[in-house]
């Protein structure tokens, strides 16, 4: 069975956006070499990429770019590499190398990917899919980079979810920058 992880960036005050949809205050201050070195350990993994259509729209404006094989060259490199899946019910093909659009039930179909053998499967912003994938308890992991700022207003990741999620604390780590790293299982 197949791992699923979310990993987002939120505000201190709980926003993983900001009221425009833009999440560039995560890469500010990223002059943490502690950081930096942790970001391109967790993208050079192994697995696939979910995203919804905002987020996959959000993400080849960059990572496809020269600019990011300049800048960002490790987390490039796993980004264009991985295979991504695109859950929208508005696009019909997807131009971003290794990139499949998947129109079916979201819920459904994350269920039938779970249970295929395999690397595991992470969520990068796209919101709209945490909270429904949450709600319906198909998140195996939450990994969350809080970042030492207040926006005031956004989106949460977690809108839809109705009921109490109840989670285990895995791991903690904090960066000089201030941003802190936690991770969290479902309680069992």
């Amino acid at each position: 069975m197949s791992k699923l992880i979310v990993f987002n960036h939120i505000s201190l005050d709980g926003y993983f956006v900001d009221t425009n949809g833009s999440m560039m205050w995560a890469k500010m201050d990223n002059i943490d070499a502690d950081y930096n070195a942790f970001v391109g350990e967790n993208a050079s993994g192994d697995g696939s990429l979910l995203f919804g259509r905002l987020t996959y729209e959000l993400m080849i404006k960059y990572w496809p770019t020269p600019m990011a094989k300049q800048h960002d060259p490790v987390v490039a490199e796993g980004m264009n590499n991985m295979p991504k899946f695109v859950f929208s019910r508005t696009m019909d093909k997807a131009s971003w190398n290794n990139t499949t659009v998947v129109k079916g039930d979201l819920v459904a179909e994350v269920k039938k990917m779970k249970q295929q053998s395999g690397p595991g499967m992470a969520i990068l912003g796209s919101g709209t899919i945490v909270s429904q994938l949450a709600a319906a308890g198909l998140i195996d992991e939450y990994q969350v980079v809080v970042n030492p700022i207040i926006l005031g207003k956004g989106r949460t990741m977690f809108e839809d979810v109705k009921n109490m999620v109840k989670l285990n604390l895995t791991k903690t780590r904090r960066f000089k920058s201030g941003k802190v790293y936690v991770c969290y299982e479902p309680a069992v």
